[in-house]
């Protein structure tokens, strides 16, 4: 599925400044709508290490009113999250009624990075694709609204986003030797992920793959996504 994208997609800025404006607009009003029906909302970014997930969180959050949403920055677990079940330290992060959620990182990690890593065993990480279609079935019976976003970038994007920070000192802060770390093991990560989207993509929590190595189109496609589905879901 990876290798389909044509991530030579791109958006021209003045477009983008444009319709970006206008699709933020529209979700200040859509956030107003969550909040009178009290659908929580349910969004996740997973995607390679500097593909945008941070700048597109920002962008999706701009004109939401503060009070409406939360974003969780999903980082390994620690203290009781790390003693109990994986899903529980996400189960209790979920966002209230009316409240809009967004994971940068999620639950998914237990198909990707601790199943690359190897920090729990196969059993555990083919057990979780059902684990996880449950959690989200629950959560859509609850009458959430769930989004799913894979930011999906070349590998010779990625190195040139690296060196980018590398090189700026108000960047500089973004890269760890972790990153080139798992760059190591692009294809590792690829096969995961490859399997995750197979066996996750349910048509109550479909993924939506990103193309994002051009920035104003991947902000465009992730802020389209969402105003178009609060609309259908929210009536």
């Amino acid at each position: 599925m990876l290798e389909r994208l044509d991530l030579s997609l791109c958006t021209p800025r003045e477009e983008y400044d444009t319709r970006s404006k206008a699709l933020q607009a529209e979700l200040h009003l859509l956030g107003f709508q969550v909040y009178m029906q009290k659908r929580p909302v349910v969004i996740v970014f997973e995607g390679w290490d500097a593909s945008g997930k941070g700048g597109t969180i920002k962008r999706l959050t701009e004109n939401i009113d503060p009070r409406g949403y939360i974003v969780w920055p999903i980082a390994s677990p620690v203290g009781e999250d790390r003693e109990r079940h994986y899903l529980y330290r996400f189960w209790r992060r979920l966002p209230e009624q009316g409240q809009i959620g967004i994971f940068d990182r999620s639950w998914y990690g237990r198909v990707l990075v601790e199943r690359v890593e190897g920090y729990c065993t196969e059993t555990d990480w083919k057990r979780a694709y059902t684990e996880i279609n449950q959690f989200e079935r629950q959560l859509s019976d609850f009458g959430a609204i769930i989004f799913k976003f894979w930011m999906h970038i070349s590998k010779d994007e990625q190195l040139r986003r690296f060196n980018e920070r590398k090189r700026t000192n108000y960047k500089s802060w973004k890269i760890t030797d972790e990153d080139w770390r798992n760059r190591g093991k692009w294809e590792d990560y690829a096969d995961a992920t490859e399997e995750m989207l197979l066996k996750t993509s349910t048509l109550r929590a479909p993924w939506t793959l990103v193309e994002a190595n051009d920035k104003y189109f991947s902000r465009l496609k992730v802020l389209q996504t969402v105003v178009d589905k609060l609309k259908h879901s929210l009536k």
